[in-house]
This record gives structure tokens, C-alpha cells and sequence, in this order.
């Protein structure tokens, strides 16, 4: 196949890209800065479908695997940001791929519409802007794609690798946290974690079978104990993690959420209603993933060999 990749100098986008040159496909790599690698520099937040249909001219299949993530806290209103950032780029470049004959794509996601699909009851995309976006950003891609252009959205949690300098957004203040003298707290619950090898794989898997399935990815459930022992004993400073109470965890968040409130900042994720998030067990059967069971370590420890800036 012809495959055009959105976002392809990011730490997925790469792997991405690399696995379908492995699977002998033909890559067209599109990233918002030029740099090594990079067949095209475009923003796919200002991108007409005129200019992405000439991308696409020629392709089998498309991958978005850009975005913005929930680690931004724009100011209030915070929705419009990650509309233009995850939902509007995608509606653009499904009908640009529909009306070229596209006959497959890859949405890289988020794994809370997982938890928005399985958990009605937690009203997540109503709670939080971020997730919000990711449950329309999925809708709007399918209608626009139409009924003849699957759609497969891979649901995504923490990511551990690293692709050239590129690492995980949140990776650097937990690795300067595990190094530092600092106690090492974790509260309950704990999340479902995979690769970005992981995750090349299982959306080159979709390509080439066409799915238009939502994908739930995970190779290994942590909790967060669990997890900030692994990421410790991968910088060479491995020390007991303590127990931090969950009253602890929702006063903090209230405070944040005050801060953000007194400068006029709103975050994707409610930090009013974060707690009921993250003290949960936010866990994914690995089994019906698309990908196999396995463990991260290698990838904590690749993401973690060095101190991050």
C-alpha cells in the first residue's frame, strides 16, 4: 500500500512509519515541522481539504497521529482548543480521503473513550473538554470518511518508548521526580500502559486489514504503585513507594482547580472530577487489545536510561 502518515516525526508517528517500511509499504511522512525523515511539513490544524486531497492523491491509506493531548490547559473556554486540535483536523483530512478513494485510516486516540463507551455512567465526555474532543473527534472522522472508508480508532494509555529524541509528552518531570530525593508516593488505582512499538503494529494491523474498529490498546496493567517503582528502579534510584490518600489526592486537585480558575485557564480534564479518574483501576483487558500481553519494562527502561531535560 500507499500509506500517508499525519504526525509522522512524533513518538508513534515514527514507529509508525518505520513498521510500515518493515511491512514493505510505501510511506509519505507529513509532520508540522520540517526535519530528518520528513517527506512533508504541513499543520494539519490549518490543512483545507484542498491541500490534504493533494497529499493524499495516490494513497491506499491515511494515519492522524497528531493532536493535542491532555496535558494542555488553555484558557477558559478550554473546548474550542481541542476541537481545532484533535476534531476539526480529522473531519478535514477523512473527507479529504474520502473524496480521493482512500480505502482505509488509523485515528490514534485516547483510551478514556473506552471508558466513555464501557462507563455511560461516568459521563466523561460531558465532565472533561479533552475526552469530549476524542469521543467527537472519532465521530466526526467516520461521518466524515463515509461508509466506504473504515475507520479504525486506536484507544490509547500511557505510552513508554522512545523514537530518535522523541519520548513521551509527560516523561520528563516524572523522570526528574524519580531521580530526585524526593519520597515517592502513589496513590490508588493505576492505568493500562503499552509501546509505541506496540501501538505501530496494531495500527499497521488495521491498515492492512481494514477495520474501521475502535481498538483499545494495552500490553500490561500497572497500577501506580507498580508503575513509579518500575520507572524508579529504571533510573537507577529505586525507593519504597509510599501509600498518598485518596483525601489527599481530590484536596490537591481542588487547589489546582482553583489556580486554574484564578487565571482564567480551564484543563481538559476536570481537576473537580480527575480524582474519580485516577483512583480507579483505569485497566484493559490485554487480551482484546490488538496487541499481545506482554511487559513494558523494556520500553520503561528505554524511555528512562538517561536524565530527561
Amino acid at each position: 500500500m500507499r500509506v500517508l502518515v499525519i504526525g509522522a516525526s512524533g513518538l508513534v508517528g515514527q514507529h509508525v512509519v518505520e513498521r510500515l517500511r518493515q511491512r514493505e509499504h510505501d510511506v509519505t511522512a507529513v509532520a508540522r515541522t520540517a526535519r530528518e525523515g520528513v517527506d512533508h511539513a504541513l499543520d494539519a490544524t490549518t490543512a483545507s481539504v484542498t491541500e490534504l486531497r493533494a497529499l493524499l492523491e495516490g494513497h491506499d491509506g491515511v494515519v492522524f497521529a497528531a493532536g493535542v493531548d491532555d496535558r494542555e490547559v488553555p484558557r477558559k473556554p478550554c473546548y474550542p482548543v481541542f476541537h481545532r486540535g484533535n476534531v476539526a483536523p480529522v473531519a478535514r483530512l477523512l473527507t479529504a480521503a474520502r473524496e480521493e478513494g482512500l480505502t482505509r485510516a488509523v485515528v490514534l486516540g485516547s483510551y478514556y473513550t473506552h471508558f466513555h463507551r464501557e462507563h455511560p455512567e461516568w459521563r466523561l465526555a460531558d465532565l472533561h473538554p479533552y475526552i469530549r474532543s476524542r469521543v467527537e473527534q472519532a465521530r466526526a472522522g467516520r461521518e466524515a470518511a463515509g461508509p466506504r472508508l473504515p475507520v479504525a480508532v486506536l484507544e490509547l494509555p500511557f505510552v513508554f518508548g522512545r523514537a530518535g529524541d522523541r519520548l513521551p509528552n509527560w516523561a520528563a518531570p516524572l523522570d526528574r521526580w524519580a531521580r530526585s530525593r524526593s519520597p515517592l508516593l502513589a496513590p490508588e488505582g493505576g492505568s493500562a500502559a503499552t509501546t509505541a512499538r506496540s501501538v505501530a503494529e496494531v495500527a499497521v494491523r488495521a491498515l492492512e486489514e481494514a477495520s474501521g474498529e475502535d481498538i483499545p490498546v494495552c500490553d500490561e496493567n500497572l497500577t501506580w504503585r507498580d508503575l513509579l517503582d518500575r520507572v524508579a528502579a529504571a533510573t537507577g534510584n529505586r525507593r519504597p513507594v509510599r501509600a498518598l490518600p485518596a483525601a489527599v489526592v481530590r484536596a490537591g486537585l481542588r487547589l489546582t482547580g482553583l489556580a486554574q480558575a484564578l487565571t482564567g485557564r480551564q484543563s481538559g480534564v476536570d481537576p473537580a472530577h480527575l480524582s474519580r479518574l485516577l483512583l480507579r483501576e483505569l485497566f484493559v483487558e490485554p487480551s482484546a487489545s490488538g496487541s499481545a500481553s506482554r511487559s513494558v519494562d523494556a520500553a520503561i527502561a528505554e524511555t528512562f536510561r538517561l536524565p530527561l531535560r
